[in-house]
């Protein structure tokens, strides 16, 4: 018989990787590092930003601010109207309203206040001082000059960041400053503003005066009239009545015909005393008679004089008519005086000056520059945009986020 060889041990065949991930770390390894990798990434992006939309800018800012940017003087003034009347007159009633003591203070405020920053102060300023001259003194520093070839738009808008008003509403103080290139030119500038102001309120309180006595000489010519036509029409019903004071007449022609009638009464008792003992032929009782027709007789004439004709109710018509024409020309007379002292009073205000421009601080000039705040400004410039930088970083996380 044959004998089989003895079995073999069998030895593992080693094997090869795949070429496809030869000289690769594992799986965890790998992620780990990606993420790593994209980290650096996100940290050299918003380095490359903030250098680009803070550091930069900001420095370029202040290298123009400290570099660049020329200085700023200003002036400074402080003013108010005042009057030389304790209280407007009433019948000034249009300089009140213009500005008046007390109330009429924040009123004068408002007013100068929109004057000084309008356009029409700009014109005025500028056709005396060239504000293209004064305002762009230099070419390096578009920024803070006026820009060249500048409208008359740009020149209020300009104005308006060169010359700060403020108010005081309770006291109706007015504090002006005006910022130039050179200290001459604001304190020039605040001169200017000061004196143009004042005009304004000369012309205001010119124009009132001249509305006032206007007014009070329109009033007067109607309270005349209204006058001249109450006692036309007073003479017309003297003439129409032949009488000249109705209620003095009828009190005299009353009083007789009262002591008219109180003598027919008289009469009479004594002829029914008489009577008693006389007969009805009797001589005294016939001379009673007639005395008793005599003043009965006198009594119907007198009526007739007054018109009445034993009417009471024509005498009461007649005394209401003149009641109501007297009582018309006093109410017209009254309002004549009245008109007369307002056009008076109104004639006397307009000799003097109302109302006028108090400088307590005249206008200043600077000996050292303090605009343009070149610290503060640069900080803010720098702060902005550190804010923009981190709201834009902000959003576009949340938008890689939900895509």
């Amino acid at each position: 018989m044959s004998q089989t060889a003895p079995a073999m041990p069998l030895r593992p065949v080693p094997v090869s990787p795949a070429p496809a991930q030869a000289g690769l770390p594992p799986q965890g390894a790998r992620v780990g590092l990606l993420h790593v990798r994209a980290r650096r990434r996100r940290r050299g992006w918003l380095a490359l930003s903030f250098v680009v939309a803070v550091l930069l800018p900001a420095l370029a800012a202040a290298a123009y601010m400290f570099g660049w940017a020329e200085d700023q003087y200003h002036s400074r003034m402080a003013f108010s109207v005042r009057s030389e009347a304790a209280a407007a007159p009433v019948e000034l009633g249009l300089l009140a309203a213009v500005g008046g003591v007390g109330g009429g203070a924040a009123a004068d405020a408002d007013i100068l206040f929109d004057y000084i920053t309008s356009e029409e102060m700009v014109a005025a300023v500028d056709a005396r001082f060239d504000l293209g001259h004064v305002f762009r003194p230099v070419e390096t520093d578009p920024v803070f000059a006026l820009p060249a070839r500048a409208t008359r738009e740009d020149k209020v808008d300009y104005w308006r960041r060169m010359v700060r008003v403020r108010r005081d509403a309770g006291t109706g103080l007015l504090d002006v400053e005006v910022r130039a290139f050179r200290p001459e030119d604001a304190q020039a500038l605040a001169a200017e503003i000061l004196r143009e102001s004042d005009a304004l309120v000369n012309r205001l309180s010119e124009q009132a005066r001249r509305d006032a006595i206007r007014f009070a000489a329109a009033d007067l010519n109607e309270a005349e009239a209204r006058l001249r036509a109450q006692r036309r029409l007073l003479a017309e019903f003297r003439d129409q009545n032949r009488i000249v004071d109705p209620q003095a007449d009828v009190e005299g022609q009353m009083g007789l015909l009262n002591a008219l009638q109180s003598e027919l009464v008289q009469t009479l008792v004594e002829r029914d005393m008489l009577l008693t003992y006389a007969k009805a032929d009797d001589q005294r009782v016939a001379q009673a008679n007639r005395r008793a027709d005599a003043v009965g007789a006198r009594i119907e004439a007198e009526r007739e004089k007054l018109g009445l004709a034993g009417d009471t109710r024509a005498m009461a018509a007649l005394l209401g008519r003149y009641e109501a024409l007297r009582t018309d020309l006093e109410f017209a007379a009254g309002a004549y005086t009245q008109a007369l002292a307002a056009h008076a009073a109104a004639l006397a205000e307009a000799r003097r000056k109302v109302r006028y421009l108090a400088a307590h601080v005249a206008p200043t000039r600077a000996e050292s520059a303090i605009y343009p705040r070149r610290l503060s400004l640069t900080g803010l410039v720098a702060l902005g945009l550190l804010l923009a930088w981190g709201i834009g970083v902000v959003l576009s996380y949340n938008i890689r986020d939900a895509g």
